[in-house]
């Protein structure tokens, strides 16, 4: 799948109205080797900054699950440890330059009394034409998707 096949899917997902981790996981079945029903189950928790805590972006932490499934360890092994660190922390730190910030609230610029009111009532805004125009979230699953194909194309040297 090209990097604007994935953009693609990942956007659809989130515009049928997946999470942002949802839409970015999934986008990524094929190298993961997850169905696409288990990648929906296993990123739902993490939208909103993990059920609308708003704290790391769910986009990043779904790129952060995909580089755990591909590179991750599955020992205590200290440098295997390091060296997967290194390379998420990289990830994340692409993310910041490219989008201001890895974290949820910052990236929707949320007021403290919003992010309060939304730990309180994790419902989900309900998706519509102003949610989709006023929020970010759409570009940002698309900045993470790519950034993510391009990490694993250096990682696998392609």
């Amino acid at each position: 799948m090209t990097i604007e096949e994935r953009k693609n899917r990942a956007a659809e997902l989130f515009t049928a109205g997946y999470n942002c981790s949802q839409a970015v996981f999934a986008a990524f079945c094929d190298v993961t080797g997850y169905e696409e029903k288990a990648a929906l189950r296993l990123a739902s928790s993490f939208g909103g900054g993990v059920a609308r805590h708003r704290d790391v972006c769910g986009a990043v932490s779904a790129c952060a699950m995909v580089l755990g499934i591909l590179y991750g360890h599955d020992e205590p092994d200290r440098e295997k440890c390091m060296e997967h660190y290194a390379r998420v922390s990289n990830l994340l730190n692409r993310f910041a330059d490219a989008n201001g910030s890895i974290v949820c609230r910052e990236l929707l610029e949320l007021t403290a009394e919003k992010v309060k009111a939304d730990e309180k009532e994790p419902t989900p805004t309900e998706r519509n034409e102003a949610f989709y125009k006023d929020r970010p979230c759409t570009r940002l699953v698309i900045s993470a998707v790519e950034l993510l194909a391009k990490e694993i194309e250096e990682i696998e040297g392609k």
